[in-house]
């Protein structure tokens, strides 16, 4: 009786934090043998009716950053943000109300005392969503696209010199099979009237194709945050620009360019703001096929509902730092979709706004996990969020 309790006292202790005895998964983390952090996802995106699945973190850790993390634990309020990230691998599966659903893995390493970087990953899947047209050009009606698609990406950055800068090469692939789910004859309850004649064969193209989509690149990367899960200050502005060519294997000649700002400020320990810039570009003869089109990604826009050629995003970001484990946090963003980057300024802003709370779930990681509530231009969508929104 004695023992059982010792253990059950000893189990418990493994995810609570000595410093404030609040719920912590940081021990547990370190001294498990394989640092398992098993995350749920619930999918409240209307693009595929809702859904469940998981992710299964695994933190990589050496005895070296272990020890150096609990020496910094003991002389610093916080000094988990100063130290190296560990790497982490993920797997991860879901299943959706629109029966789509996906697997996949993936790997972020960093070797050489952080001056080498990894990030990669691959996975299969069988997607439903709607497709509500291109740029400026939208359907009166959205059409369901069926897309199983095989995808691997890739990226590897070494850093250079003593600067925080990174530069390296990063790697796309998708092998996809695209069925709409009734083309019928693009009558007029589908295609805008002045634009049947023209549509009707590029719209059945496109949507109705198998096709691969093999891009290499450079990346850019300039990084100065704080902590690589749940940054509190500092930069990452990243620039990359890939070359989709018949000699990697992609069935379509094309050049995709991106770049993304993430800025971070601490303006007390009460109060923090944050700004992501995300402008896309792809260079084409014609239309790509619509997994492989630009969107808007902001929280409170279901997924591919604007593309187009030319995309600009920007989101902004308070968060009120309640105590040591507790923020909250609201945000609001606009985003642009057009056919060509002359043509963003004339188009419609589509804007979303929300709010949100973080908790920190492993001090030792910096990572918090939480959920944010948007509104977008259609409905309002929730997401649980582990580590940063962006």
């Amino acid at each position: 009786m004695i023992a059982g309790t010792a253990v059950a006292e000893d189990d418990e202790s493994l995810f609570r934090d000595p410093a404030d005895g609040k719920f912590d998964a940081s021990r547990y983390l370190s001294e498990n043998a394989f640092g398992f952090l098993p995350v749920p996802i619930i999918i409240t995106d209307p693009a595929v009716d809702g859904g469940l699945g998981a992710v299964g973190l695994f933190f990589h850790e050496t005895d070296e950053q272990a020890e150096e993390r609990r020496k910094a634990l003991q002389t610093a309020d916080d000094g988990s943000r100063y130290l190296l990230t560990p790497s982490v691998s993920a797997v991860a599966g879901a299943y959706t109300g629109n029966e789509s659903w996906f697997v996949g893995g993936g790997h972020v390493g960093f070797w050489k005392d952080g001056r080498m970087r990894y990030m990669g990953g691959g996975g299969y899947g069988d997607v439903n969503l709607d497709f509500f047209g291109f740029g400026e050009v939208g359907l009166v009606n959205p059409i369901e696209l069926n897309t199983r698609a095989f995808a691997v990406v890739q990226s590897l950055k070494f850093k250079i010199g003593e600067l925080p800068i990174f530069a390296g090469f990063s790697q796309r692939y998708i092998d996809a099979r695209i069925r709409p789910g009734a083309l019928g004859d693009l009558s007029g309850d589908i295609l805008p009237p002045d634009l049947q004649e023209r549509w009707q064969e590029l719209v059945r193209s496109l949507l109705s194709q198998d096709v691969a989509t093999s891009g290499l690149g450079f990346v850019v990367e300039l990084d100065t945050r704080d902590n690589f899960f749940s940054p509190r200050s500092g930069y990452r502005w990243e620039l990359e620009h890939l070359w989709y060519r018949d000699s990697f294997g992609s069935d379509i000649d094309y050049e995709l360019t991106r770049l993304k700002g993430l800025n971070y400020w601490k303006l007390s320990n009460k109060w923090r703001v944050a700004l992501r810039l995300d402008l896309q570009s792809a260079e084409t003869a014609g239309l790509l096929p619509p997994y492989a089109t630009p969107g808007i990604e902001l929280r409170g826009i279901q997924a591919l509902r604007y593309q187009g050629n030319s995309v600009a995003a920007i989101e902004g970001e308070v968060t009120w730092q309640i105590n040591y484990r507790w923020s909250v946090n609201a945000f609001t963003g606009s985003g642009w979709a057009s056919n060509g980057s002359g043509d963003l300024a004339d188009t419609p802003s589509r804007v979303t706004r929300g709010a949100g709370f973080r908790y920190l779930i492993a001090s030792r990681y910096g990572f918090e996990m939480g959920i944010d509530v948007a509104r977008g231009p259609e409905q309002d969508i929730f997401y649980i969020q582990a580590g940063t929104a962006w």
